[in-house]
């Protein structure tokens, strides 16, 4: 049954062809603040409904922030589009029932256990997806799979870090060189299609009812807040929040080595982070500069999932070079375990506090030079920024993701430190 027939309601002009287009399996809608992408989401949803008896499921991470978001949106877009006659919105359950026989249904990421079955389920949208977790995403895309009708995953988000999970997905992953699109390409034609992927970008100026005042406070955030500016008016992918590492530099990997090799006094050291399941282990080889405090990251391991017979055959150079290996002390079974096997390696030093002394230290190079054979390094360290407490205080020993590599940098360098501007410096203890 047809309900939308006799409906007519207003849409920013640059929605209207995302609102009529059901032709790919997936919808990304990238945007700054105040564009109405999530409000021409609802559009959508409301619309396809109306037209077909489909069910709808509507996910954000957290569920108890639905109600005050995807839920009231959908209700008042509802009533822009004077469908109320057609549509029912229930609270207990949280549902949205039509009179054709559509349902949406709601459910957070936080609660898995809720997500295991998408019966019936055709199309998801996912809200703010960049908060969502990516094996949530990877879920989702499992088990949405309706045996009649085509099937679509829409998701919409500001743009935040490069780090995050979706801009890896859907544009570059540097650590598995992996480019699907770049999103230089995205915010120049605004929407296109890659694959089976519609793309949709969009900021504050596409949206032709809301105030000017709204517009004014966006602008200025250049001057304030150059982060959010990009973010919020722009919308646009990026960094979010204060680089650790400002001084980080990615070369070639020839040109880095030339460079090392022409190091007067240079210092070699090596570091390793151990995980196994949901970490990641990280070994890397470091090359100090002395002279010119310039840190190089020229040769990288990392690998998840593997118990240590296996790490012992991926690295058994280190064995055949007795190269010195600084590892993490918290686990001195493992370190005793790779001793037996003829390894040189040492527990690193910790002590109270060490996390933030051990990050200054690093940060005291006046470059950190990282070679391209590198991936995983560059993926966790370019864009690696502090994370804040709920006043928006920086936190000097957390991040916005857990840097393995930087861990393996600080039990490198754990007995060295860098000669700082006025010259006073420890040597390193070998």
């Amino acid at each position: 049954m047809n309900d939308t027939k006799n409906i007519s309601f207003a849409l920013n002009d640059h929605f209207y062809d995302f609102v009529e287009d059901w032709k790919y399996k997936m919808y990304l809608l990238v945007g700054g603040y105040g564009s109405s992408k999530s409000y021409h989401v609802a559009v959508k949803l409301i619309k396809k409904l109306l037209q077909e008896k489909r069910k709808a499921l509507v996910v954000r991470e957290v569920f108890d922030t639905i109600r005050d978001s995807c839920f009231d949106l959908l209700q008042e877009v509802a009533a822009a589009m004077e469908v109320e006659d057609y549509v029912t919105f229930t609270t207990s359950p949280m549902q949205v029932r039509f009179r054709n026989g559509s349902q949406i249904i709601f459910k957070g990421m936080d609660k898995p256990a809720k997500l295991k079955s998408l019966n019936g389920v055709s199309i998801v949208w996912i809200e703010e997806c960049s908060e969502v977790k990516y094996a949530g995403f990877k879920e989702i895309l499992g088990r949405l799979r309706h045996p009649t009708l085509s099937n679509h995953i829409i998701l919409s988000t500001n743009p935040v870090s490069k780090s995050n999970w979706c801009y890896k997905y859907f544009f570059k992953d540097k650590a598995n060189n992996l480019e699907v699109l770049d999103d230089e390409i995205l915010y120049a034609k605004r929407i296109l299609v890659v694959g089976n992927t519609y793309y949709h970008h969009s900021t504050v100026d596409d949206n032709y009812f809301v105030p000017q005042d709204y517009i004014d406070q966006l602008d200025d955030l250049e001057k304030h807040d150059p982060d959010l500016y990009r973010v919020a008016r722009k919308g646009r992918f990026g960094v979010n929040g204060k680089l650790v590492f400002p001084q980080f530099e990615v070369v070639p990997y020839e040109e880095g080595m030339k460079a090392v090799r022409k190091i007067r006094h240079p210092m070699k050291a090596n570091g390793m982070d151990f995980g196994f399941v949901e970490s990641y282990n990280a070994l890397l080889r470091l090359v100090v500069d002395q002279d010119e405090r310039i840190l190089y990251i020229v040769w990288e391991y990392y690998s998840r999932d593997k118990d240590d017979t296996e790490i012992e055959e991926d690295i058994k150079e280190f064995k055949a070079t007795q190269e010195l290996i600084k590892a993490d002390c918290a686990e001195p079974k493992t370190i005793r375990y790779f001793r037996k096997q003829g390894f040189r390696m040492r527990a690193c030093r910790k002590f109270q506090g060490s996390r933030e002394a051990y990050t200054k230290k690093v940060k005291r190079f006046r470059k950190i030079i990282c070679l391209d054979n590198c991936p995983n390094t560059i993926n966790e360290l370019q864009e690696l920024t502090f994370a804040e407490d709920k006043d928006g205080n920086l936190l000097e020993d957390e991040f916005n993701i857990d840097p393995h590599t930087l861990s393996a940098i600080w039990y490198a360098l754990d007995d060295y430190e860098v000669e700082d501007l006025k010259g006073d410096a420890l040597r390193p203890r070998l």
